[in-house]
C-alpha cells in the first residue's frame, strides 16, 4: 500500500510538473501569461514615467515654492510613507491576495500627484509626495506577490527583466516631455497630467490579476488576522524616518530632539521588520535584503541631486538636465536582461559584485562636472554604466528573494526587501540632504532664481562621494548572498 501511495504521489508530481511546463510554454507572453504580463508591466511603466518626469520637474518646483533647502525632503517623503505602505501591502496580499492593495495603491499614487501639483507651499508639496509614497509602497509589494504567485521560478527572471525594460521608453521620453511641459506650461502640469495615465494600467492589470493571482493561497483555510505588531512597527519606522529626515534638514541644536526620538522609533522597528541578521549581513536572505537597501539607497540619493547639480552649477535647462540621465533606462534594462539569461545563474553573485562596483564608480564620477573644463556628457556616460550595474543587482535581488521565500511568506519577505530599499533611501537622502544644507547648497536655488553665481561644489561633493563609499560596501555584501557550503 505504501508503494502504491508513493507511486500515486509521484504521478501527481509528474502531472503538476507537466502542467507547469505547459503553463510556461511561450514564456511571459505566452497565451496563459500574456494579459497578466502586459498589465503589470504597464503598471511599472506608469511608475517609471512618473519617476523620470517628476525628477526633471523637481528643481523648478522646489525653486518656485522656495523649497530648495528642503529639496531632499521632497524625495524622502515619498519613501518615508512607502515604508508603512509596504508592510501593510505585504500582510494584505498574504491575507487576501494582491488585488486589493494594488488597486488602493494606484488610487493613492494618483491622488498624491494631484495634491503635489496643486501645492502652494513646499510643505504642501511634500505632503502630496507622502500620499503618493503610501500608494507606491502598496503597489510595489503587491506586484512582487503577483510575480511570486503567477509565474514559475523559471519565468521570474524574465518578468523582472521586463520590469526593468519598461523603464527604457520613460527614461528617454519622460525627461523630454517633462522638461518641455515644465518650460512651456509650468511644472504643475507634470504632476496633474500623469494621473490620467492610471486608467490604462488598471484596465489591463486588474482583470488578469483577478483571474490568476487573487484571493488567499488556500481558500479553505481561515482568513488570518492582520499582525497588529507588524503594523505598529511599520508605523514606528515611518514616523522615525520622518523625524530623522526633518532633523537632518533643520540644522539647529533643538533638532537633536526629533533626531533622538526618530532613532528611538526607527531602530527597534527596523529590527522587528527585517529578517534577523540583516544589519550584520548574515549569509542568505538577510544579505539579499541588505544589498537591496545599500544599492538602491546610495544610487537614488545620488541621482536625486544630479538634475539640481546640472541646472544650478552648469546652467542646463530642466530638459537637458533630465536627458543626461536618459541613457540609464536603456542600460538598466540591458543589465536586467543579462541577469535573466539562464546561463548566468552560476555566476549571479559575481555579476552582482561587479554591478555594485560599477554603481560606486558612476556615483564617484558624477561630481567631476563641477569642474568647468569637464564636459557635461561625462555624467550621462557614467550614469549609463551605473544603471547597467543597477540592472544586474536590483533584478537579481528580486529573483533571489522569491527563490529563498516560501509561497506563504512571499508577501512578508517582499515587504522586507522593499522596506530595506525605502528605509535606505530615506536615511541616505537625509544624510545627503543634511550635508548639502550644511555646506550652503540650499542657497543654490536662490542664486539660480536671481541669475547670480550659484557655485556650491562642496555641497554637491558632500552628497556624491559618501554615497560612492556606501555603494562600494555593497560589493562586499554581494559576496554573502548564498549560504556557505559545508567543508
Amino acid at each position: 500500500m505504501a508503494a502504491l501511495d508513493a507511486r500515486d504521489t509521484d504521478d501527481t508530481d509528474d502531472t503538476a510538473g507537466r502542467d507547469a511546463d505547459l503553463d510556461d510554454r511561450g514564456g511571459v507572453l505566452g497565451r496563459s501569461h500574456r494579459a497578466l504580463s502586459i498589465g503589470i508591466v504597464s503598471v511599472v511603466l506608469l511608475i517609471a514615467f512618473e519617476a523620470t518626469a517628476v525628477g526633471t520637474a523637481m528643481p523648478v518646483a522646489a525653486r518656485e515654492l522656495d523649497g530648495v533647502p528642503f529639496y531632499a525632503f521632497a524625495f524622502s517623503a515619498y519613501f518615508t510613507t512607502s515604508l508603512f505602505g509596504m508592510v501593510l501591502s505585504g500582510q494584505w496580499a498574504d491575507r487576501s491576495g494582491p488585488l486589493g492593495p494594488l488597486t488602493a495603491g494606484i488610487t493613492c499614487f494618483g491622488a498624491g500627484l494631484l495634491l503635489s501639483g496643486a501645492a502652494t507651499s513646499m510643505w504642501q508639496f511634500i505632503g502630496g509626495r507622502a500620499v503618493q509614497g503610501l500608494g507606491g509602497g502598496l503597489v510595489i509589494v503587491a506586484l512582487y506577490v503577483v510575480v511570486g504567485r503567477a509565474y514559475s521560478e523559471r519565468l521570474r527572471p524574465t518578468i523582472m527583466a521586463a520590469f526593468a525594460a519598461s523603464w527604457v521608453v520613460p527614461s528617454i521620453v519622460g525627461p523630454l516631455a517633462s522638461g518641455t511641459v515644465t518650460e512651456q506650461l509650468g511644472w504643475r502640469w507634470v504632476f496633474i497630467g500623469i494621473p490620467a495615465l492610471v486608467v490604462v494600467p488598471l484596465a489591463l492589470a486588474l482583470p488578469a490579476i483577478r483571474q490568476r493571482a487573487s484571493g488567499p493561497l488556500d481558500p479553505a483555510a481561515p482568513v488570518a488576522a492582520f499582525d497588529r505588531r507588524r503594523i505598529r512597527l511599520a508605523l514606528g519606522i515611518s514616523l522615525g524616518a520622518g523625524l530623522l529626515q526633518y532633523a537632518g534638514q533643520d540644522l539647529r541644536p533643538l533638532s537633536l530632539v526629533p533626531a533622538v526620538a526618530g532613532a528611538a522609533l526607527l531602530v527597534p522597528s527596523a529590527l522587528g521588520l527585517l529578517p534577523p541578521g540583516t544589519l550584520r549581513s548574515a549569509r542568505g536572505l538577510p544579505s539579499v535584503v541588505l544589498l537591496r537597501g545599500v544599492a538602491a539607497g546610495s544610487f537614488i540619493a545620488a541621482e536625486s541631486f544630479v538634475p539640481l547639480m546640472l541646472v544650478t552649477q552648469r546652467g542646463l535647462s530642466p530638459t537637458l538636465a533630465g536627458m543626461s540621465l536618459a541613457v540609464g533606462g536603456a542600460t538598466w534594462a540591458l543589465g536586467s536582461f543579462v541577469q535573466s539569461r539562464p546561463g548566468v545563474e552560476p555566476y549571479r553573485e559575481r555579476l552582482m559584485v561587479a554591478g555594485m562596483v560599477l554603481v560606486a564608480a558612476a556615483i564617484a564620477a558624477a561630481p567631476s562636472v563641477l569642474i568647468a573644463s569637464v564636459p557635461v556628457w561625462i555624467v550621462a556616460a557614467a550614469w549609463g554604466w551605473g544603471c547597467f550595474g543597477m540592472g544586474l543587482v536590483i533584478s537579481s535581488t528580486s529573483v533571489l528573494l522569491l527563490k529563498l521565500s516560501a509561497p506563504e511568506a512571499a508577501g512578508a519577505n517582499s515587504a522586507a526587501l522593499q522596506i530595506s530599499d525605502g528605509l535606505s533611501n530615506v536615511l541616505l537622502l537625509a544624510a545627503g540632504g543634511a550635508a548639502f544644507a550644511a555646506l550652503g547648497g540650499g542657497a543654490a536655488g536662490a542664486h539660480m532664481a536671481a541669475g547670480a553665481d550659484g557655485a556650491h561644489p562642496a555641497a554637491f561633493t558632500a552628497v556624491f562621494l559618501p554615497m560612492a563609499v556606501v555603494a562600494l560596501l555593497g560589493a562586499w555584501v554581494a559576496t554573502r548572498l548564498h549560504a556557505r557550503r559545508p567543508a
